[in-house]
């Protein structure tokens, strides 16, 4: 298996490699009616795009998105949504001198190890290219939260910047918050929805953890502190509406939303292609130096907020739909007589 594949009911399966003709996903089990355009998408991709900012890599890739099936009249039919991401800005010949060597910091040495063969352009499918096609199939999954009212928003922190030096990088965070999350999603025991949530995001290759709500300072508070109190407020329309007085849980309380604002960070390491020399080694197993040449972020975090928006994205999709079939009398209101 090769693990190319997310989602229960909302599947997303990426393709393509680095330095390859193209990228691209396909979705299964999106619902028919949802209005979906390539221009819809592109918004989503320009949060990635390279070349967005001062700590991004100079590599230009357009990321436009070709849908190429699952929509028609600019709505969603209900089929498998295919989507295409063309590379037109690959510069294989940056990476023919370490094509033997293992570059520190990568996936060159596993990859290896698990296939007894590793694409040396770019780092072909480990690439971060490969998060285009998942912040391609995250704004679909968006779109279709924002229907029912849900906002995810993410934001980068790189709280180094400054003291950046060159030929080096800098890592940094990503902070999300999604609103308008009804409570009860999320499945017991072994699909909590912060299990999920952190299995996604530590799926990007650039994350190196993740924390919920107050995270891992509540090692040091107790459990008085640390636990978010009820209260009752009236509601617009007279009814009682019960809410929390703080949120240190983030948002989930037995891996189950609460309804209150879900919160996460997500810690993004420096990039590690870097062109200051690193110690390394051959396949053969002969010690070496190795400074990386070709185009690379300083900081992969500003355009790792979207691709951590995305995937927040679908797995929320994903769990609101299985949701949606965890009562009798949800089933009722589309199927009983």
């Amino acid at each position: 298996m090769s693990g190319s594949t997310f989602g229960k009911l909302f599947r997303v399966t990426t393709f393509g490699e680095s330095h390859g003709p193209a990228i691209g996903a396909v979705i299964d089990g999106c619902p028919a009616g949802l209005p979906l355009t390539e221009e819809m998408i592109m918004p989503y991709m320009e949060k990635r795009r390279p070349n967005a900012g001062a700590l991004s890599t100079s590599r230009k890739e357009a990321d436009k998105v070709k849908i190429l099936s699952g929509v028609f009249e600019g709505v969603t039919t209900g089929t498998s949504i295919g989507l295409l991401i063309e590379n037109t800005d690959a510069h294989s010949s940056d990476y023919s001198d370490i094509a033997d060597k293992y570059r520190p910091g990568h996936a060159d040495y596993t990859y290896d190890k698990k296939y007894g063969f590793r694409d040396w352009r770019g780092g072909g499918r480990s690439s971060g290219r490969e998060t285009a096609a998942r912040v391609a199939a995250g704004a679909v999954a968006d779109l279709l939260l924002k229907h029912f009212g849900i906002e995810v928003k993410t934001e980068a922190l790189v709280p180094n910047a400054i003291e950046y030096q060159e030929g080096d990088s800098v890592g940094g965070l990503v902070t999300c918050r999604v609103t308008g999350l009804p409570a009860g999603l999320g499945e017991p025991v072994f699909d909590k929805l912060d299990a999920r949530l952190a299995a996604a995001i530590l799926s990007i290759g650039a994350v190196k953890g993740v924390e919920f709500g107050s995270g891992f300072s509540l090692s040091e508070k107790t459990g008085s502190e640390s636990n978010d109190g009820f209260a009752v407020r009236i509601s617009e329309d007279g009814s009682k509406e019960i809410y929390k007085t703080s949120n240190h849980a983030g948002g989930i309380l037995g891996g189950i939303s609460d309804g209150s604002e879900l919160f996460l960070i997500a810690a993004v390491k420096p990039t590690p292609s870097v062109s200051l020399p690193q110690k390394t080694v051959t396949r053969d197993g002969e010690e070496t130096e190795i400074r990386i040449k070709g185009r690379h972020d300083k900081s992969i975090a500003p355009r790792a907020a979207a691709v951590v928006s995305a995937m927040v994205s679908l797995t929320l999709i994903d769990m609101l739909m299985e949701n949606a079939v965890c009562r009798l009398d949800s089933l009722e209101k589309i199927y009983k007589k």
